[in-house]
């Protein structure tokens, strides 16, 4: 029944959220999608597809008000990392691209190591690297 999952992410600037996340290392896809309103943002191998929409068209599909990012959270996009390196890097990107780290990179349980972000529009995103060595219980 379902081919693909598009993730719709509403943006108050699609410009400046195109070159944010084009500094912290993602890209955009020239096909379907792409318009003056809108980009199809892909992340991993698997090419997920994060619809950036201005907030005006996105709005319309929803047919309610826009939560306000600074006071609430409806969702947290995580994606992985290959390693704490990688975590580390990314975090150095995303302040000099126009993002705020609100979590450092740091070890959470001893076996993950990841940093989290808001975007310029305030959404909240997650590098994890997961050492699944140190996972308690596997082996």
């Amino acid at each position: 029944m379902t081919k693909e999952l598009w993730i719709n992410l509403p943006v108050s600037d699609l410009e400046k959220s195109k070159a944010f996340f084009t500094q912290m290392g993602f890209s955009f896809s020239d096909g379907r999608g792409n318009s003056e309103v809108s980009a199809p943002m892909m992340i991993g191998s698997k090419k997920i597809v994060v619809m950036l929409f201005e907030a005006s068209v996105f709005k319309k599909f929803t047919s309610h008000p826009l939560p306000d990012t600074s006071k609430t959270c409806q969702v947290l996009f995580s994606f992985d990392a290959d390693s704490s390196q990688e975590v580390d890097a990314l975090a150095a990107k995303v302040e000099p691209a126009g993002g705020l780290l609100f979590s450092p990179p740091s070890l959470t349980d001893g076996w993950m190591y990841g940093c989290g972000f808001a975007d310029p529009d305030g959404h909240r995103w997650n590098m994890i690297y997961m050492d699944m060595s140190k996972l308690p219980g596997h082996n």
